[in-house]
Parts: C-alpha cells; structure tokens; sequence
C-alpha cells in the first residue's frame, strides 16, 4: 500500500501551485467525507492583520479580492485564538455575497533546520475532497524550497489523503519528492504530525493522539538527499485550510479545524 507517486502526477503537481499547493497522489479508496462548523464569537468577528498563538505572531491573510491558492476568497473572520490558546481555521460560505471563504495564517519569524510540530483536532481524515488542510514552510517562490504536510484528495475521492511533499530549492531540478497515503482516525480526532529538516534528510511522522515521542505512530517517511533536493533555506510557517482550484466543498458543509498548538525546535 506504502508507494512513492513521484511521476505519474508531476504535472499534477505543477499545475496546481500559485501557491496551489499539491502532491503527486495516486487513486486509492476513499472514505466519506464529512465535515463540521462552529459559531465564531462574536468579539471574535474580526479582519486584524495579526494574531499571537503558540509564542508567535502570525499574519493573518484576508485580501479584498481573491489570491491562491485556490485561488479563493480569504476571511480574517474564519481565523481566531480561543481563550484555551488554540487556533481556529474555517471554511465558511459569507451569506452577503455567497462566497466560499477560506483561512490563512503566516508565521512573522522564519524556521530553519529543526523539527516541526502541529497538533491538530478535527475531521481531517474525512474532509471533503475540495477541501485542503496545509501545515508547510514556504519560502514564497512557488514550487520552490517547500516543505509540505497536507491533509487533501485534490478534487477525486478515490485519492489518498495525507500528503508529504518536498519542493526542491532554486537551482536543482524542478521536479518534487512526493508520498500519499490513506489516512483515517479509529481512535478520535486527535493527532500529532511533524517533519524534521535538516541538510540531508527530511523526517514525516503522522500519530494518533497528541505525542511528544513516537508513541502511536501511524506513518513516517524518510528523504534523504541528494535523491531530494532539500531547501537549507530559513523560511516562514504557514497553516492554510481552502478549497482546492476555488471549488466550493461538493458537500456544501463548512468546515472548522483546531489546531492545540505549533511548536519548534531547532536541530
């Protein structure tokens, strides 16, 4: 079941960054997509240009109009703090205009080598498959010096689900290091993902529950350069939740993700 789909979709790949951020993915079972919203507080209405969460401080996206990836139409409204200090990211349909409105956060500090860590609780294992969830660096050079975990169908439910991908960095062949595989929950919604950069390697690691160490692993890949290029670059953080080619979700439902916590730690 554990196969690298490097090729076969590359084009795939290429096509869909402007920012549209994908992985080389193959066809596989899917499971029902199924997703869920809540109310936003109102004292939490708002478009501010940031947010503190996790000992940082994040650019929140919300231009006038609409932006990649997608591209799509993006809310400071679907993006909130609650007073536990989680991060709230949501897809949501603006009933004055019916746009289908996504959320974006940017880290203001850039990360090198080290290891990366989101906890995550939410459906990410049934989203819809117009729907995407992102947790990557990105150094603002499309298919470029990218590290990527990635919770998406790209548009076919019969495709996996979680993605890791590796752009290379600027001056090595354009081609990206891929993997895909499904991915579902039996246990809950909560779950731990990371990567490790460093020069030589990048480490994912999927878990069950929120995990420090590797109890209740569920996937971990390894690539090694020089087979991968990986960027030595120190780049931004971002958390992204949209809708893949600007697609509304085919099931019509929103969607809400709540990530407990972002944390760092350099090699």
């Amino acid at each position: 079941m554990k196969k690298i789909y490097c090729i076969v979709f590359a084009a795939l790949l290429a096509a869909a960054c402007t920012k549209e951020k994908t992985a080389t993915i193959a066809p596989q079972g899917a499971k029902p997509a199924e997703a869920t919203t809540s109310a936003v507080p109102d004292s939490k209405l708002r478009t501010q240009a940031t947010i503190s969460w996790s000992g940082y401080t994040w650019n929140v996206k919300a231009p006038a109009g609409t932006q990649g990836p997608g591209p799509n139409y993006w809310s400071g409204n679907n993006v909130w703090v609650d007073a536990n200090g989680w991060l709230h990211l949501r897809i949501s349909k603006n009933p004055s205009n019916n746009h289908w409105e996504c959320a974006e956060i940017s880290s203001t500090q850039s990360f090198g080598f080290g290891t990366y860590q989101w906890q995550i609780d939410g459906p990410i294992a049934n989203l819809d498959k117009n729907i995407v969830l992102g947790l990557f660096d990105y150094s603002g050079i499309d298919g470029r010096d990218e590290i990527d975990i990635e919770f998406a169908r790209w548009g076919n439910s019969a495709w996996p689900n979680l993605n890791y991908t590796i752009f290379p960095k600027v001056g090595d062949a354009p081609a990206p290091a891929s993997y895909s595989q499904e991915f579902s929950t039996p246990g809950g919604t909560y779950t731990t993902h990371r990567f490790k950069r460093t020069a030589t390697s990048v480490v994912f690691k999927s878990l069950y529950g929120f995990q420090s160490g590797d109890t209740n692993l569920f996937l971990t890949k390894t690539f090694n350069s020089p087979g991968t290029s990986i960027s030595g670059k120190s780049m931004p953080v971002l958390l992204n939740l949209w809708c893949f080619n600007g697609l509304a979700p085919s099931n019509g439902q929103g969607v809400e993700i709540v990530i407990h916590s972002f944390k760092f730690t350099a090699n």
